[in-house]
């Protein structure tokens, strides 16, 4: 799901980064918009990447589970930063569901060295 080499990023592909853990930002405007854009084609491609609280949110709300498995239906990926998944013991919930959860500073300070669109919430 991730990139391998910043060439692989497309022009139309969005990185949603979420590290805000409040239920009703996550709700109503990261998994909302995800879902939207794939749905609307606002974007080709989008990635959304939980990293920190949002992470623990995941884990222990179904309500947060069921919205990001229907962003997921619509198109929407979903990965996870490794680090923050073994510091709050969240890696088994994030897999559990087919999140990928990998290391993601490289490739977000890739990102946004190559003028790539990166959203952060």
């Amino acid at each position: 799901m991730a990139f391998e080499r910043i060439e692989d990023v497309a022009e139309r592909h969005l990185h949603i980064f979420w590290t805000n853990g409040d239920p009703m930002t996550s709700e109503n405007m990261v998994l909302m918009y995800a879902r939207n854009a794939m749905l609307n084609g606002w974007w080709d491609r989008v990635t959304v990447v939980l990293w920190g609280a949002p992470q623990k949110l995941f884990a222990e709300s179904e309500a947060v589970r069921l919205k990001v498995r229907l962003a997921s239906q619509a198109g929407a990926e979903f990965s996870a930063c490794l680090s923050c998944a073994v510091n709050m013991g969240t890696k088994q919930a994030l897999e559990e569901e087919n999140i990928e959860v990998i290391r993601w500073g490289e490739k977000l300070s890739l990102l946004m060295q190559n003028g790539k669109h990166v959203l952060t919430v």
